[in-house]
């Protein structure tokens, strides 16, 4: 496995980018240097390769439900962008971002993804959030030879050679956090999750291994992103009398659902809750009043212990203002800018195809760990995690996998999980 030279002084990268002055708008053209000139390259993507300048696509709900959590990426993805421009970008042209708003619109998704690949002509595209707005643009990725590299959590299932998965799959979250409530003696589980693909497709893996592993479904229930009213779901969960509430409900409804079930005197010493969609920033929008003591599985905490990860802290901070806060989505999108530079680097191209070959293998010190490009799947290897929300609104570490695990998208190495994928 090949780790990149320049990428080996990460603290230093970003000590050094802090000298720069902060960016972080929702204009369309950002952390880009001089204009580009010249002709598009020969990659099928048409990525405009000569001039001063490299144009990268970045996509995410900058409004609607789900901008409670895309927002932090985008800027995460941006600061990626400007440390990497401050060490001489890459290739020796500095990375210019065209910002696109997905506007948590599923179609919306698939056209700003079409307009960055065919009339801004970028090299490569950083996006998305829900699977419902990946799997929107994938055909578009594969139609048009573009490289996508989507930084969220997701259900697995999947693997496209036009896609870079830099968030967990699910044996890097979803099972791991199962195995870890029964171990907890926590088998009697609710499943609630917004109605649409990775909820669902979550909780049908987490069925099956419940069955398999001497747990209980005790209920399943879907509401429509942001709905807003949990008043009958509470009262279900109340009667159903679970061990735990496992929670894939995305974007502000998870606002509605935990004032609503604190309302209804349901504390976590009451009821635990595990998520897999609330992160530091989610935690700060709702309030941590109405999180303390939950749960939640992810493969980094804004605490998690490494000396990249506290420059990295810093440096977010320093970019944004010193209330905000990192979390695991925008930490996988950050990474993602930063492998995508290795591997154009390894290639010595901006090409899609050059790149995806180079990519295999690399890796990288993350502040969440070193993480490793899969070149089988091209998803990463990662730690899991599983934490507590304290009062301060921070995610204390429970419990972790012990080093980084290997992306298995569609559960091949688990035995309960046969016929899942078909």
């Amino acid at each position: 496995m090949r780790k990149v030279g320049w990428l080996k002084g990460f603290a230093m990268v970003l000590a050094a980018s802090l000298v720069l002055a902060g960016c972080g708008g929702d204009k369309n053209n950002e952390a880009g240097g001089a204009s580009a000139t010249g002709s598009p390259s020969a990659s099928a993507s048409g990525a405009a390769a000569s001039g001063d300048k490299i144009k990268v696509g970045i996509l995410h709900s900058l409004s609607g439900t789900m901008s409670i959590s895309e927002v932090t990426v985008k800027n995460s993805e941006l600061m990626a962008i400007k440390e990497i421009n401050a060490k001489g970008g890459v290739l020796g042209k500095q990375i210019e971002a065209v910002v696109e708003d997905g506007a948590s619109d599923w179609p919306t998704f698939a056209e700003k993804a079409r307009k960055l690949l065919s009339e801004d002509k970028v090299a490569t595209v950083f996006g998305g959030w829900t699977s419902a707005s990946r799997k929107a643009m994938l055909p578009v990725f594969e139609e048009l030879n573009g490289l996508l590299w989507y930084p969220v959590q997701y259900e697995g299932m999947e693997s496209s050679p036009n896609i870079f998965y830099t968030g967990a799959t699910t044996n890097q979250q979803i099972v791991p956090s199962i195995d870890f409530l029964l171990e907890q003696g926590k088998k009697k589980v609710f499943l609630l999750g917004s109605d649409y693909v990775f909820p669902r497709t979550a909780n049908k893996i987490i069925k099956a291994q419940l069955a398999a592993n001497g747990g209980e479904t005790v209920a399943e229930e879907y509401t429509p992103l942001g709905h807003t009213d949990y008043t009958t779901i509470i009262a279900k969960i109340k009667e159903a009398n679970p061990d735990v509430v496992y929670n894939t409900l995305n974007g502000d409804s998870n606002v509605a659902f935990f004032k609503q079930l604190k309302d209804a005197g349901i504390t976590s010493a009451d009821l635990m809750t595990v998520s897999v969609s609330i992160a530091e920033e989610e935690v700060k929008g709702i309030g941590a009043e109405y999180l303390t003591g939950h749960l939640v599985a992810w493969d980094y905490f804004q605490t998690t212990d490494t000396p990249e990860n506290k420059v990295f802290v810093e440096s977010f901070k320093k970019e944004y203002g010193e209330d905000s806060v990192t979390s695991d989505p925008m930490e996988a999108g950050y990474v993602a800018v930063y492998l995508w530079a290795a591997a154009v680097e390894k290639a010595g191209s901006f090409e899609v195809d050059k790149v995806k070959e180079a990519a295999k293998g690399i890796e990288f010190n993350a502040p969440e760990g070193k993480v490793t490009i899969d070149g089988d799947n091209q998803h990463i290897y990662k730690t899991v995690r599983i934490g507590e929300i304290k009062e301060d609104g921070q995610i204390v570490e429970l419990w972790n996998s012990g080093g980084p695990v290997k992306p298995d998208p569609y559960l091949t190495t688990y035995e309960w999980a046969k016929g899942l994928s078909e």
